[in-house]
């Protein structure tokens, strides 16, 4: 079922009203706490509501205005080189437990939402899942950012099917949040250590931001 008040601040009658789906149309990407990592705009009311409407709560039309904020941090992480060459739109992986318990997987929507973006935008964009998880992981929830790294070293590879019709792409990985870092560096490592590295990264929103950024 479809939230019938806005997602992001309860207005009546309507998923995503005009000053919330300003408020992120407005926002401004930028680095976060890893330079090569940008995000469309801090988690605050209301992009943290949209994204956990769209994650957590079916809310799917919502898809389409945070995969535009996330071409938007694309295109910021990548600056000048955003037109070199095609892009691949790497999301991070939901576990297959989450996929079913959600009933969708919400990084693979919002990345292919993002290409879709892009495109419109002239760029030669494209969303693919690569990346699988190699073993189970625990529960990241109140660690902190060394017990994060330590819990998902080595948690991630690359399918077997991943090189294929890839040659010539610029790998981006892109989720809906970044906060520690750790989960985004381990996929950086994922595709790497599978001759795929990653040029950037990108997030709809950050917990935290760069200082200066």
């Amino acid at each position: 079922m479809l939230p019938a008040d806005c997602a992001g601040c309860g207005t009546e009658r309507t998923q995503l009203c005009p000053a919330c789906r300003q408020t992120l149309a407005d926002a401004r990407p930028g680095p976060t706490l890893l330079p090569w990592a940008h995000a469309a705009a801090p988690y605050t009311d209301p992009v943290r509501q949209l994204l956990l409407a769209h994650k957590e709560r079916g809310a799917l039309r919502l898809a389409g205005p945070l995969g535009e904020a996330l071409g938007r941090a694309v295109r910021s992480a990548l600056g000048n080189r955003a037109g070199a060459a095609p892009l691949l739109l790497v999301p991070m992986p939901s576990t297959r437990a989450a996929v079913r318990a959600r009933g969708h997987d919400p990084t693979l929507r919002l990345a292919g939402a993002a290409a879709r973006s892009l495109r419109r935008a002239g760029l030669d964009a494209r969303a693919a899942p690569l990346l699988r998880h190699a073993r189970p992981v625990a529960d990241q929830t109140g660690l902190n950012a060394a017990e994060r790294r330590r819990n998902l070293h080595g948690a991630l590879t690359v399918l077997p099917r991943a090189r294929r019709g890839l040659s010539g792409r610029q790998p981006v990985l892109v989720d809906d949040l970044v906060t520690t870092g750790a989960s985004l560096a381990e996929a950086a490592r994922a595709l790497a250590d599978a001759g795929l590295p990653a040029r950037a990264a990108a997030t709809v929103a950050a917990t935290a931001v760069q200082p200066g950024g």
